[in-house]
């Protein structure tokens, strides 16, 4: 009966320790998982691509420096107020430990950069939201940065194009972060009152308080394809009604067929429309 005994096996491991030095190490963060069609892509070839899936067209969320490096004429970015940072107004638990692990995350100071640039060789002032920061939340120093943007694009006549991409109000600095809302918008209509452009483009996502105020006051709002763009969630307004939503509820495409926004644009597209649009107005001033 010996013969129908199981054979024993050993494991040899024919890898030497020569070898091993020469197998090459990949670094980490060389490969990206398209969180939509699940696709391993090259980081450098995606960057390359604007951050947009090769595959399914999916659009990547970008940092504000990321964004800010597509849209702005190369070296004519300056930046406004980048040491300004947070405090912790409300004595909320744990906050200046998050505010420093974002910053290490995202790079930033803030849930916003702002500054003045060049669009196809047209000035403006730029604000750009990060959602990488606290979900580019909006609290005071989100609000003073932007205000003081608006304020000098107010001063030196010149249109401002804000990018948004945020959770809402930053619950952290409770009341203080809902007055942004409106310190924002009456900044933006006394640029309005001069006659001056302001362009709004959304990008995903863009909720609560920010697409309250600020986000849906542009003279021209834009949005990014399949950009995510609301106030409450799909499932508080479902419980609320008692109705089911439409597939495609807050996304950048509903809201164009419903007349809430200009115009979707794709990424590569918005360098080149921002830049005729500001042309057409610089000459509708002069």
């Amino acid at each position: 009966m010996g013969i129908f005994k199981k054979r024993q096996y050993g494991v040899i491991n024919i890898t030497s320790q020569e070898d091993e030095k020469d197998i090459p190490i990949v670094p980490d963060g060389t490969w990206i998982k398209c969180s939509k069609c699940g696709k391993i892509l090259y980081k450098k070839s995606l960057e390359e691509n604007l951050n947009i899936c090769s595959n399914c067209n999916h659009y990547f969320r970008l940092g504000s420096y990321e964004r800010l490096s597509y849209i702005c004429d190369k070296d004519t970015f300056r930046e406004f107020n980048k040491y300004m940072k947070s405090k912790n107004p409300m004595d909320f638990p744990n906050y200046e430990e998050k505010l420093k692990v974002n910053e290490e995350k995202s790079g930033n100071f803030e849930a916003v950069v702002t500054g003045e640039c060049e669009i196809g060789g047209n000035r403006t002032i730029i604000a750009v939201m990060d959602s990488n920061f606290l979900m580019g939340s909006m609290g005071t120093v989100v609000g003073e940065k932007i205000t003081l943007a608006i304020e000098e694009a107010t001063k030196r006549k010149l249109p401002i194009i804000i990018f948004t991409a945020s959770g809402g109000a930053r619950m952290q600095e409770g009341i203080f972060s809902l007055m942004q809302m409106a310190k924002i918008s009456s900044a933006l209509a006394k640029h309005s009152e001069e006659g001056l452009l302001y362009i709004t483009v959304l990008t995903d996502p863009t909720t609560g308080g920010v697409t309250a105020s600020f986000a849906m006051l542009g003279d021209i709002i834009l949005a990014e394809p399949n950009a995510l763009i609301g106030f409450a969630g799909r499932r508080v307004i479902e419980g609320t009604i008692k109705e089911k939503l439409p597939e495609n509820f807050q996304s950048a495409e509903f809201l164009l067929e419903n007349g809430f926004i200009d115009n979707i644009i794709k990424r590569e597209d918005l360098k080149k429309a921002l830049s005729t649009l500001l042309k057409f107005h610089r000459n509708k001033e002069v």
